[in-house]
């Protein structure tokens, strides 16, 4: 059995690892390799790698920095299959998705590689008589990114690499479920020429995530996950005085308006709701049918549901493969009954789907519940899992109070042809994404990525400009350079422009 180790001072280390725990391919059910978990000891070793490489990276020049980002999303692209397969067997999605996630990583990685633009500074001359100010941004010091199973290479990629071009060293845990892609990053980083210490990861559980949280050398903290989970690394974070910005769950909810063309729109929440087998923190779990063409929307969905084709995610003929685990997949079914039990109108039922050839498999077919209640627990879950739940409503002001309702903001989408509609809703609505037309409304990396309410704890969104804002403080300067031939009498009262 392979065992999957952590990666500090720039190469695979054991520490003093001597726990593991299981990674499945979820598409067998059949274990394929032990991850360690770290103890405390092993992530002050990881910190104190990254804490000495600080000292000369956060010291290097922007042209230094960009010259190994280059390197590395050039060995990113050239390895983005491998990487792929790693993630599809440990993660179960099809690999036509994986490598959509890879490249929505490589994204950031080229935004990061125009880092000395991102960091120009303000410069203001002869603000009083011979003096100036300017300011400048400068790292943080050691950060940390705590990431989830569901994308276990574009989360950690949202991350570091504006963390490493902005001059920080990088500490990453990533989920204990899916830990194969991180190992095959921090490999690119080392050929690209990264210095070692600057980019390090550590495998563990609650243990390790603990202890970054706590350690007085780590400066920030960047994490994706559930709403509880978030809650709590922002809040243990923050009481040791930690930068935190900690992304939570989500119940993206998608308005379907009579104008809308309902054949695009039904195919688009299908894709939405289904792919990834929806363990996507911005997959549609929700469609709000409004209006007249509400049961034609139901067929419509229903019928396209019925044609996904699910199976290993190895299989090229794939369009859905299997969730994470067979503990995820028990949830999931759990949910599905609730959601019969409370009265919910079961349109598609996914549960026990068996897979031929895979009859181990972690699998749960599309899932489609018609007339589902906001107090129904299907609604209410964040449920993580192919089941898409349909709210009715009369008209689109009361589909934004349902939204609104909601105590997450994560993302939100609209179909329709009305521009004032649209207008409305997406200046109405209280979160943080919206698409138009656009089903799953992921900002370019340019752009930053976050939601509001219970989807977000902390005030800096991942990646784009907020992302350097996060990894970077301020600093600025006030300068005179008196001439001897005239010098300035100091003053006891509050300096003055003058």
């Amino acid at each position: 059995m392979r065992t999957i180790q952590h990666w500090i001072g720039g190469r695979p280390a054991a520490a003093g690892s001597t726990r593991t725990a299981t990674v499945w391919n979820p598409a067998t059910g059949q274990a394929r390799a032990e991850v360690l978990l770290a103890e405390t000891a092993d992530v002050d070793a990881a910190v104190a790698t990254a804490r000495e490489a600080f000292a000369t990276w956060g010291q290097s020049s922007l042209s230094a920095r960009t010259k190994v980002l280059f390197r590395f999303r050039e060995l990113v692209e050239a390895n983005a299959d491998r990487i792929a397969e790693a993630i599809t067997d440990e993660h179960g999605k099809v690999l036509s998705d994986a490598r959509g996630e890879v490249q929505r990583g490589l994204e950031v990685v080229e935004f990061a590689c125009g880092i000395p633009s991102l960091l120009k500074g303000d410069y203001s001359d002869q603000v009083s008589a011979g003096v100036d100010v300017f300011s400048f941004r400068e790292p943080l010091g050691v950060v940390a990114g705590i990431t989830p199973f569901n994308f276990p290479a574009m989360v950690p990629m949202w991350m570091f690499p504006v963390a490493i071009a902005c001059g920080n060293t990088f500490v990453l845990k990533p989920s204990e479920r899916d830990p194969s892609a991180s190992l095959i990053l921090a490999e690119l980083w080392a050929q690209a020429g990264l210095p070692e210490g600057v980019f390090t990861v550590v495998q563990g559980d609650k243990t390790a995530v603990d202890a970054l949280l706590d350690h007085p050398d780590v400066a920030a903290v960047s994490f994706v996950g559930s709403t509880p989970i978030a809650r709590y690394i922002h809040e243990r974070a923050s009481a040791t005085g930690k930068r935190v910005q900690a992304l939570g769950g989500a119940k993206n909810h998608a308005v379907i308006l009579p104008d809308a063309d309902l054949d695009y729109a039904a195919e688009h929440l299908v894709a939405a709701a289904f792919g990834s087998a929806g363990e996507r923190c911005m997959a549609i779990s929700a469609a709000v049918a409004v209006g007249r063409e509400s049961d034609a929307l139901v067929e419509a969905v229903a019928e396209k549901a019925r044609k996904v084709v699910v199976g290993s995610g190895r299989d090229h003929a794939s369009e859905m493969g299997p969730v994470v685990t067979a503990a995820a997949r028990d949830r999931i079914v759990g949910l599905i009954d609730a959601g019969e039990r409370q009265g919910g109108e079961l349109v598609v039922d996914g549960r026990g789907l068996v897979v031929p050839g895979y009859e181990d498999g972690f699998f749960v077919g599309p899932t489609l519940i018609d007339r589902v209640s906001t107090a129904m627990d299907v609604y209410t879950e964040e449920i993580f899992g192919p089941v898409l739940s349909v709210v009715r409503a009369e008209e689109v002001d009361e589909a934004i109070a349902l939204i609104n309702a909601n105590p997450y903001g994560n993302g939100t989408a609209i179909f329709t042809s009305s521009g004032e509609a649209a207008r409305r809703f997406q200046r109405g609505v209280h979160v943080g994404m919206i698409g138009i037309n656009v089903p799953i409304p992921v900002p370019m990396a340019y752009y930053s990525f976050g939601g509001w309410k219970d989807s977000l704890f902390g005030d800096k969104h991942m990646h784009g400009p907020e992302g350097v804002s996060f990894y970077t403080r301020a600093k600025v300067v006030t300068s005179r350079w008196p001439q001897v031939s005239h010098p300035i009498g100091a003053s006891f009262h509050f300096p003055t422009a003058h």
